[in-house]
């Protein structure tokens, strides 16, 4: 982990980061664009050549049965099952305080509002095979349910044909009973499309490799789509009264998911940014994936050094990073200057592995510097909206003036007939 504090180096480092992940592979987009195409064209049976080309050469079927998810479901320990039922009761717990209602109002002879209405189909995807993410089924798909979504197809690989018992605990949990055993590309493409056995979706959320965030931003216009995630990162402004322990494992978690993982400390001390990249080396080779930690740490992290904690937020909202800690005596006071991050984490009692699998609130978030514009994923994300708009004769002739003038200044001589045709009718009441 590199300790930058000369501007020169940082700046350096800021275009690197924001940089990450960010180069189009050519070689990838057409990959993706020839999937598509073949699953667009070929429906089931592209996407089980597909399937049985990457994920298990053995898959004769596409849908898992109801029977054969109750029995995957049933491998999982119990005491992990119990596990998840606590994170999924306090995800939907978070997730019910953001339902949203229709409303209207009259003003004087009209009435104005917003129609609100859940989405009818929902894709959801989850990486699987050798990896279990029961979390981002639970993440995903609760939020779909509290807004009313009445019908959830999810995909997930079978890689050399296993199915993780602890993603099928999560969706027997749920009660979905629409899977899928696909992954990839061609996952996506089958619910963008739809193909005879998977009915077209009307929106596509879940994480997955470069090949599904490829394939999920070219779809998007025919489905709609969550975010283009890219990889992981962690920002941590902190002060002297942080736990250098404490901030080393934070930061090494999310250097462990992949090489492009970012992981950023921003404080006005030295001495607690040596004590930290000390903590490192001591806790990095005693990690699984401390080869991926390493790599990632060693390109895309740092321990900035700055000349005060407001200076750290300033640095930190350029980055708008996914996940924020704050790790200072009085995180509350830094709050109020940050405007750009993903999920805010305050305190040495909240790491953001709390965010990952059980808090509450969404662990699917913007990356890439996307804070600025993009917000977690929730239960707005699965509503569409409808303007409300209703006049009487009284209120359209109070409104036709304004009405006809600018539809003639725009030349738009039908609209401004719209206006004129209704004025001269004198029997329509």
């Amino acid at each position: 982990m590199n300790i930058l504090g000369k501007n020169k180096e940082l700046s350096a480092f800021l275009k690197k980061l924001q940089t990450r992940g960010s180069g189009e592979d050519q070689a990838v987009e057409k990959t993706v664009g020839k999937i598509l195409r073949d699953v667009r064209t070929g429906g089931d049976r592209a996407v089980l050549q597909y399937t049985c080309r990457f994920d298990y050469a053995g898959t004769k079927r596409l849908r898992l049965g109801a029977p054969e998810i109750r029995r995957y479901a049933a491998k999982a320990d119990p005491v992990i099952v119990k596990a998840l039922a606590l994170a999924a009761a306090r995800i939907r717990k978070f997730h019910e305080m953001q339902k949203e209602e229709s409303w209207s109002f009259t003003e004087g002879e009209a009435i104005l509002g917003q129609s609100i209405r859940p989405l009818n189909r929902v894709g959801v995807y989850v990486p699987g095979g050798k990896a279990a993410y029961p979390s981002t089924v639970l993440m995903n798909v609760i939020p779909a349910q509290v807004a009313g979504v009445r019908e959830i197809a999810l995909c997930v690989p079978a890689s050399e044909g296993l199915i993780n018992p602890y993603v099928m605990a999560a969706v027997k949990m749920l009660g979905i009973e629409e899977v899928y055993r696909i992954g990839g590309a061609q996952a996506i493409g089958a619910m963008a499309y739809g193909t005879k056995t998977i009915k077209k979706v009307d929106k596509i959320v879940g994480p997955g490799n470069i090949y599904v965030a490829t394939a999920k931003k070219q779809v998007f216009g025919m489905v709609d789509i969550d975010m283009i995630a890219g990889p992981s990162e962690i920002l941590i402004i902190a002060d002297d009264s942080a736990d250098a322990s404490f901030l080393a494992a934070d930061m090494l978690s999310q250097a462990e998911h992949d090489e492009l993982a970012s992981a950023v400390l921003v404080t006005p001390s030295k001495r607690l940014a040596k004590d930290v990249a000390g903590e490192i080396a001591k806790q990095l080779p005693l990690l699984k994936r401390k080869k991926i930690a390493t790599a990632s740490l060693e390109k895309y992290g740092a321990a900035i050094i700055t000349r005060d904690l407001k200076h750290a937020a300033r640095l930190s909202n350029a980055i708008a990073p996914e996940h924020l800690e704050i790790m200072t005596e009085k995180p509350m006071d830094i709050l109020p200057l940050i405007e750009n991050a993903g999920a805010i984490f305050l305190g040495p009692w909240t790491p953001e592995a709390l965010g990952d699998y059980a808090a509450g609130p969404n662990h699917t978030l913007p990356t890439g510097g996307t804070a600025r514009f993009f917000s977690p994923l929730g239960v707005y994300d699965f509503y569409k909206r409808s303007s409300l708009i209703g006049f009487t004769k009284k209120g359209f002739l109070k409104l036709a003036p304004t009405v006809e003038k600018i539809a003639d200044i725009e030349g738009l001589e039908a609209h401004a007939n719209t206006i004129r045709i209704r004025k001269t009718r004198k029997d329509v009441p």
